[in-house]
């Protein structure tokens, strides 16, 4: 399960983060994670109730935002969010895609007290 390095990766960026500028505790972390990522939401989520445990991001709030697919067509110049199941440019029909969005993951903002 790739989610629990994920995790960990997340809390040893929020962590310092957050103490660098003297928090004492985190209350939100907001992550972007794209569709085809292959990073699952779900399992982040209880990946962190265990991570956290004994750090400042104990009992924090994940809140997570999908990143879509976005696409530039080759053929026709197109760029967009396409479905990710219809790996096909919505307004040309091509196939020759240059993926430009949805596979990042990343921290994107803290809150903290």
């Amino acid at each position: 399960m790739h989610e629990l390095a994920i995790t960990e990766g997340i809390i040893n960026a929020a962590v310092p983060e957050a103490e660098k500028h003297g928090a004492s505790r985190i209350l939100e972390i907001r992550l972007k994670i794209g569709e085809l990522s292959g990073v699952l939401p779900g399992y982040i989520q209880e990946c962190f109730d265990i991570v956290s445990q004994g750090t400042i991001a104990q009992g924090a709030r994940l809140v997570i935002e999908r990143i879509p697919v976005t696409i530039r067509c080759l053929d026709c110049g197109f760029e967009g969010v396409i479905d990710r199941k219809k790996i096909r440019c919505p307004q040309c029909g091509g196939a020759e895609l240059k993926l430009i969005g949805g596979r990042e993951y990343f921290v994107d903002s803290l809150e903290v007290e």
